[in-house]
């Protein structure tokens, strides 16, 4: 399936402006001509200068920083009132933690579907440090190494070292499925007995053990419980990735003291040295194999621990401790209908697949999938991407082209592009069978919540996520194994540090 992408266009000596088109990794096997730059026949838009300013120095940043985390519209309005204040969803403001944890914190935001893609394209946008916006956290944090989700595909460790999460994800891929019921299946047990005891049960909690025990068990063949690391990996993980996200969350704390010590200042990595060491002895112990994989790839040992490491506790961990109760909280809100509906499809796959959950019997659960989607598209686990811009250039919004300069930093606030409301209708609303039929896959392409188009497969070249597919997959079983379970089940939600506190209020048995 062919992927749009914002046309970028290169300012040229000659009178003809010409256009890159940027081909989806879906179609790389199109001939070279179908690939070469050509004078674009599109209309051009009018051109027009980005709005916005940064106001005066290190002032116009925590100005905005403030109106970021303590504004009345939260991060969304923060966005949303500069679109309207501009008419423009090119806009130029300071994305914060600003002064005096990032060195420049001016950007170029990109706010709707069209020009967001442009932060996809390595060719047009350096990724160098930039995984977590205008600031890097020490790589004491990371066993002093550069992990690969700082690199730039144009460096030397990036392809061996996707290369390795490639290895990670696949070489145990027949125990993901039967150890993800195992696991989930235990955790829905847990629930019931909370239900049972208390008439709640805290989903968030549940999920955090699962999701650890789940990875270390189905991706390296280790229960972490029955390790010197014991049940401890989840608080550790949930301590260490504060320690490097703390510019960008807000805890709740009294304004002043929280925008001084998560936003101003950076927390002393010292302070969780003995914490990330515990997990990184597990991780040389338990990923040995992998890590051997790593050392005929050319990666030192030690390299490949730390890179291990942070895919599986800060990229899947935290995505599973995001995404799954995202997934929980839309689905509970969608009600009796939409749950009878999954019930129905998932059940009736199983049944007809000799009553086992197979990679087949997925496959013939479309709104299961569809449902997934959408909670990728209105929510996405990661809502902020970050590029260089690698020379002058022409970035098109729906309406208008924006000329943008070599050096100047692109930002994109994913959840205004996926909910855009000139590609989504309704697109404020979970909508599970969005993207069912041949109009619904369409509109994949611009579901990018992995950073890249959910049409194409993540390359080496490239800086979409390695698990693109493992995560869409696990999102999928988690709903398989609640609707085998369940006909339907109700919720209360609430907000945490890092997604949606979701406290399952009720859970109905299957009956039929």
């Amino acid at each position: 399936m062919a992927t749009a992408a914002a046309c970028i266009s290169f300012a040229s000596p000659s009178p003809a402006r010409v256009v890159i088109r940027r081909q989806t990794r879906a179609s790389a096997s199109a001939s070279a001509t179908d690939r070469q730059e050509v004078v674009s026949p599109k209309r051009r838009l009018p051109l027009r200068k980005v709005p916005g300013d940064y106001g005066p120095p290190v002032v116009g940043a925590i100005r905005d920083r403030y109106e970021y985390f303590y504004g009345p519209g939260g991060r969304d309005g923060f966005f949303a009132a500069r679109v309207r204040a501009h008419r423009s969803t090119v806009v130029r403001l300071n994305m914060p933690p600003g002064p005096f944890v990032a060195r420049d914190p001016r950007v170029v935001a990109l706010l709707d579907a069209a020009s967001f893609p442009v932060l996809f394209d390595t060719s047009l946008v350096d990724k160098t440090d930039l995984f977590t916006g205008t600031f890097m956290p020490s790589t004491d944090l990371t066993g002093g190494y550069r992990v690969l989700s700082y690199l730039d595909p144009s460096e030397p460790n990036h392809a061996p070292l996707k290369t390795l999460l490639f290895y990670l994800l696949s070489h145990r891929r027949q125990q993901v499925i039967p150890k993800f019921r195992e696991v989930y299946g235990d955790l829905f047990g847990l629930m019931e007995n909370d239900l049972a005891r208390v008439g709640k049960a805290d989903f968030g909690v549940h999920n955090d053990a699962a999701a650890f025990g789940f990875l270390c068990q189905g991706l390296l063949g280790r229960d972490p419980a029955k390790s010197a690391l014991g049940r401890d990996g989840p608080k550790l993980i949930t301590k260490w990735v504060l320690f490097q996200l703390s510019p960008l969350l807000s805890l709740g704390l009294p304004t002043l003291v929280e925008d001084t010590l998560l936003h101003s200042l950076r927390l002393p990595p010292a302070l969780v040295k003995k914490d990330y060491d515990r997990l990184a002895d597990f991780f040389r112990d338990a990923a040995k194999a992998v890590v051997d994989e790593g050392e005929r790839l050319g990666i030192a040992r030690e390299e490949a621990v730390h890179n291990i490491l942070f895919a599986l506790c800060f990229n899947s961990f935290g995505g599973m401790k995001i995404l799954f109760p995202t997934l929980v909280k839309w689905l509970g809100r969608a009600g009796a209908r939409v749950h009878g509906r999954l019930a129905t499809e998932v059940r009736g796959a199983v049944r007809d697949n000799g009553g086992e959950v197979t990679m087949k019997a997925l496959a013939e659960m479309p709104l299961v999938k569809s449902a997934v989607y959408e909670a990728l598209r209105i929510e996405p686990p990661v809502a902020m991407q970050y590029g260089r811009a690698k020379r002058d250039m022409v970035v098109e919004s729906h309406d208008y082209g924006y000329e943008v300069r070599e050096g100047e930093m692109l930002f994109g606030y994913q959840p205004m592009a996926t909910k855009d409301p000139r590609v989504f209708a309704r697109p404020e609303e979970y909508v599970p069978d969005r993207f069912l039929g041949e109009d619904g896959a369409r509109l994949l392409r611009h579901v990018v919540w992995s950073n890249g188009p959910e049409t194409a497969a993540p390359t080496l070249h490239d800086k979409q996520c390695a698990g693109k597919d493992f995560v869409v997959l696990v999102a999928r079983l988690l709903l398989v194994e609640l609707f085998l379970r369940y006909d339907s089940f109700d919720v209360e939600v609430g907000t945490s540090t890092l997604g949606s506190s979701v406290t399952v209020t009720s859970l109905k048995k299957a009956t039929f």
